[in-house]
């Protein structure tokens, strides 16, 4: 699979399409299955209460998936995703009910890199709640 959006039609400034992905506590039990990331914090309410938070929490690599998504269903192939790095700000709280918690995650290019290398440097928003859920979320990226 290559790269769909071509280097030369973006500039910086380039808004990728918005997203939103809900996660439910089914999502983050079959997470921990595929992760092997058992931690009580991510399924159990009392686990979590006791030690600090307001409920359960999405694994925090989900949430980092998650957005970057976004990058990758742009681009067109998730191998040009070439580099990426975000800092966790605040937990992604999943309630037990039928709408669990929604992170909404938005994007646009803040840098053309590299006109050779063809690479493109994307900066991300995601939010839960109205909340930053993310910092300093950035991706570089290889375009056709």
């Amino acid at each position: 699979m290559t790269a769909k959006v071509a280097y030369a039609d973006v500039e910086k400034g380039t808004e990728l399409p918005p997203r939103s992905f809900p996660l439910t506590r089914g999502a983050l039990v079959r997470y921990a299955g595929a992760s092997g990331d058992f931690n009580p914090i991510h399924w159990n309410e009392d686990f979590a209460r006791k030690v600090g938070l307001e409920d359960v929490i999405a694994h925090g690599m989900l949430t980092m998936a998650s957005a970057a998504r976004v990058v990758t269903d742009w681009a067109g192939d998730p191998g040009a995703l070439i580099d990426y790095g975000v800092r966790f700000t605040r937990p992604v709280v999943v309630p037990n009910d039928e709408q669990g918690a929604l992170i909404e995650v938005s994007a646009k290019v803040a840098a053309k890199l590299d006109d050779e290398a063809r690479t493109v440097r994307v900066d991300l928003t995601a939010t839960s709640k109205g909340q930053k859920v993310l910092g300093r979320a950035q991706a570089v990226v290889r375009l056709a």
